[in-house]
């Protein structure tokens, strides 16, 4: 963070009532070649064709052009690039992608910069997503603490429907006047929000939403949702609660934690009226109240019934034993993350089969790895295991594929140094 950044972070944790009224001085070039350097260089072109390697060979004058048109009040937003994209294994269909501009994206994360040192004192212990310092596995490490630790008994899983399609402006603008009162950085977010998108040649205007795609989405939607849930819950809802009561948001994705099934069932009442008032809606498919913790299996065993289960930022949570018998909260990969990554080895495999062996070996050790990076847990080895195991039954099927007159079984592909692939290891031992 820039020394000016960390002076306005300070401020804002110092007072929590100062509103900003002059932050868009910070957009001087020399902030936005930093911001630059920042940011992923391998992003598609948006509607103006582009790319950024062009960007890159003009920075001087680009940058120069961006901060005149901020000082003259004439930089207009331009629509992003609206591209549909299959939505996953097992999925029918594709979802919305939107890609803004170089130059926009650019303003647009460097605008987001200045958010986030403004916020960042705001947002609530609670909320793990798009935050510094903070990733999925602390949102996880917190959730087992909660119900290893903890009283709870309850866990309410929640699924918002199309929530990045559903925010509503008005309240967002006002959620962001909360602490900024610079009319270049309003207006600016104002113009983002109704840019639009141009697909096959057509506008489609933007009348809620936040603009996917683009680097100023995530803080936005992180800040809809701090005012929509986080403070709700943390100021009306919890000091109510006949017992303990917790919450954890990452992005978009939350799960509530509850001692007793009433406070539980308050909770999904009146969270159903809070988002109404926002323009939110629960996927009810998706969102459920279930018996969970300490307690759950002895409760559901009376009945002849086994605990239930339920899925957070992609691993199932299922309540066991540990050694000595005691009460153990067992997180795996979800069968849908599986077949996720599943789905794109298959691909990759058909698509490279003809590629040396060595070459091959390589790619599919580095796929690998980045899996295990994220779901190398405590009680992940056997499903980590039987990933390893599908990724080599599926790179036999890709080799058989070359040609029928060798074919070479499991024994004899074991003895060959190049079609070993790395087992995992337990990465992350305090989640």
């Amino acid at each position: 963070m820039s020394t000016k950044l960390g002076q306005i972070a300070k401020k804002a944790k110092l007072d929590r009532e100062v509103r900003f009224t002059s932050l868009a001085h910070l957009l001087t070039p020399a902030f936005l070649k930093e911001t630059w350097r920042m940011m992923n260089r391998d992003a598609a072109s948006g509607v103006d064709g582009q790319s950024t390697k062009q960007f890159a060979s003009e920075m001087e004058k680009r940058v120069e052009e961006i901060c005149a048109q901020l000082k003259e009040g004439t930089y207009r937003a331009p629509p992003v690039r609206r591209v549909e994209i299959p939505k996953g294994p097992g999925k029918v269909g594709t979802r919305p992608l939107g890609i803004p501009t170089v130059a926009d994206r650019l303003l647009q994360r460097a605008v987001a910069r200045i958010l986030e040192a403004v916020f960042e004192a705001d947002f609530l212990d609670c909320s793990y997503g798009f935050r510094p310092g903070r990733n999925p596995h602390h949102a996880l490490q917190a959730l087992r603490r909660h119900i290893v630790t903890k009283k709870v008994s309850h866990v309410f899983e929640a699924d918002i429907r199309s929530y990045f399609t559903r925010i509503d402006h008005q309240w967002l603008r006002r959620m962001v006047a909360h602490r900024i009162a610079d009319p270049i950085i309003l207006q600016l977010i104002s113009k983002w929000l109704k840019a639009g998108a141009l697909q096959d040649g057509i506008f489609l205007p933007a009348r809620e939403g936040t603009p996917q795609g683009g680097p100023i989405s995530p803080v936005l939607s992180n800040l809809y949702l701090h005012f929509t849930l986080d403070l709700w819950f943390a100021k009306k809802f919890k000091p109510l609660c006949r017992g303990e009561a917790y919450l954890v948001r990452f992005a978009d994705d939350f799960v509530g934690c509850f001692q007793f099934q009433d406070d539980a069932q308050n909770f999904q009442r009146q969270l159903q009226e809070r988002f109404a008032q926002f323009n939110l809606e629960l996927a009810e498919d998706k969102t459920r109240l279930l018996l969970f913790g300490r307690f759950a299996a002895t409760m559901r065993g009376k009945h002849g019934q086994r605990p239930e289960t339920f899925e957070f930022l992609g691993f199932k949570h299922v309540c066991g034993v540990d050694r000595s018998g005691r009460f153990a909260l067992i997180r795996i990969p979800s069968t849908k993350s599986c077949r996720k990554f599943l789905a794109r080895t298959r691909e990759w495999l058909l698509e490279h089969r003809h590629w040396k062996r060595r070459e091959q070996q390589q790619h599919l050790t580095v796929m690998l790895r980045g899996f295990y990076q994220y779901f190398a847990l405590h009680h992940c080895d056997r499903r980590l295991s039987w990933i390893r195991l599908e990724t080599q039954r599926q790179w036999k099927q890709a080799l058989q594929r070359r040609g029928q007159r060798r074919r070479l079984s499991w024994a004899q592909l074991g003895d060959r140094p190049w079609f070993e692939l790395p087992f995992a290891r337990n990465l992350h031992p305090t989640v």
